[in-house]
């Protein structure tokens, strides 16, 4: 059994669970290949097209899972020896049953809740938390929306209880994750603030990450998120996407607020660690819309910016629009990685001589270890175990992350 796993925190935990369901089934040894899908990029799922031609060549038996099926309905027929259920994990062992006999299982639907099902983690260390699945926006270049539909949150009570199943196996640092984790709790009269503190209310020695939130809806709680974070179990960290510096870019791409709405939250929680995102080359982004963006980022300096080219995502309202030249787009791109290099690299310098605990969540391959200090920081360390609190002093850095070792 092989899970190819693409894309975001999201797909990462439905691949944990596609494994762990098909191990409680006794499916787990089956000669079937599970691809678990994305379709946010072009390139991304024309590198997934890529290698679904090759194991259909290689006669190889594939289930198709995640975005791309119900996004793109039509793949089904693309692939007609391929069996397909999207984003709904439950179906799993019907699929893999029927496909490993020969047979042919579609059946693209809806999710249903994902919280307390079984998991084979990726990283022992690391558990990560869907708490809902869709999302309340309509953002005008956004395929995810298609597959993932409305927002659907997970009960406030069966999150905590799962964190608590995760402590109890050894999890040290929890991942909530979500399409938009900010909107929690708004189709169920709770909200994210609650979610918290119920959630560090969990008895355990364990760290809490909170993914992506938009902008719109952390200004509607900013004053009870800031203080949900006061408590030691949250990394002082943020994900909030701007993903343009022009207004009038922002209004094009239906976000839901403006660029002095983004500064807002970054002037009210101070010290965080901040991770964003830009689109650059957007349909009606022009060059000095290309520039707001520039000086947004060299005026809010984030510690982390991912950079993507706009590409039209069929379906989409900004798919209609006339695009840009690939040239210009990375161009744009290019110019943008160069400022946060120079961004990130001055704001890492300020972490040099800092000392304290930090938290090993990754082994790398070249035997090193990336631990997570109260912010979030990356620090790159030799020594330290899996899931182990070391003591490192920062002695240098790169402009993504920190370079220490053991005190």
């Amino acid at each position: 059994m092989r899970v190819l796993t693409y894309g975001c925190a999201t797909n990462q935990a439905d691949s944990e669970i596609i494994r762990g369901v098909l191990r409680e089934h006794g499916l787990d040894r089956e000669e079937v290949v599970v691809v678990n899908t994305c379709t946010v990029k072009s390139p991304t799922e024309n590198k997934i097209l890529k290698k679904m031609r090759k194991l259909g060549a290689d006669g190889e038996k594939v289930v198709v899972a995640g975005c791309m099926p119900p996004a793109r309905p039509g793949i089904v027929d693309e692939f007609p020896t391929f069996s397909f259920i999207g984003v709904n994990t439950h179906d799993i062992v019907e699929a893999v049953s029927a496909t490993a006999k020969g047979e042919r299982y579609v059946n693209i639907r809806g999710s249903e809740n994902k919280s307390c099902m079984p998991r084979v983690r990726a990283n022992e260390a690391v558990g990560i938390l869907p708490i809902g699945e869709g999302c309340l926006g309509s953002c005008s270049y956004c395929q995810t929306k298609f597959a993932r539909g409305n927002l659907r949150s997970y009960p406030l009570d069966k999150l905590a209880g799962e964190v608590e199943r995760m402590v109890g196996e050894g999890v040290r640092e929890v991942w909530m994750t979500s399409q938009d984790t900010g909107a929690y709790g708004r189709d169920i009269g709770s909200g994210l603030p609650e979610l918290l503190k119920s959630i560090c209310g969990v008895d355990g020695d364990f760290k809490v990450r909170v993914g992506m939130m938009n902008p719109d809806h952390a200004l509607k709680m900013l004053e009870d998120l800031v203080g949900a974070f006061d408590d030691d179990k949250m990394y002082r960290f943020l994900h909030i996407p701007v993903q343009s510096g022009s207004d009038k870019v922002l209004e094009d791409m239906n976000r839901r607020y403006t660029v002095e709405d983004f500064h807002s939250i970054v002037d009210r929680v101070g010290d965080f660690t901040l991770s964003t995102d830009v689109i650059v080359g957007y349909p009606t982004e022009g060059e000095s819309e290309f520039q707001e963006t520039v000086s947004l980022i060299e005026d809010v300096k984030p510690d982390v910016l991912n950079v993507s080219r706009y590409w039209p995502r069929p379906g989409t309202r900004a798919a209609r629009l006339k695009g840009h030249p690939g040239s210009e787009t990375k161009r744009r791109s290019r110019i943008m990685d160069e400022v946060f290099q120079r961004v990130g690299l001055e704001k890492n310098k300020k972490w040099i001589g800092w000392r304290g605990p930090a938290l090993v969540s990754e082994a790398n391959p070249d035997g090193t270890v990336t631990a997570r200090n109260q912010h979030y920081k990356p620090i790159v360390a030799k020594g330290g175990r899996l899931g182990e609190s070391i003591d490192v002093e920062v002695r240098d850095c790169t402009y993504y992350d920190l370079r220490g070792s053991l005190l």
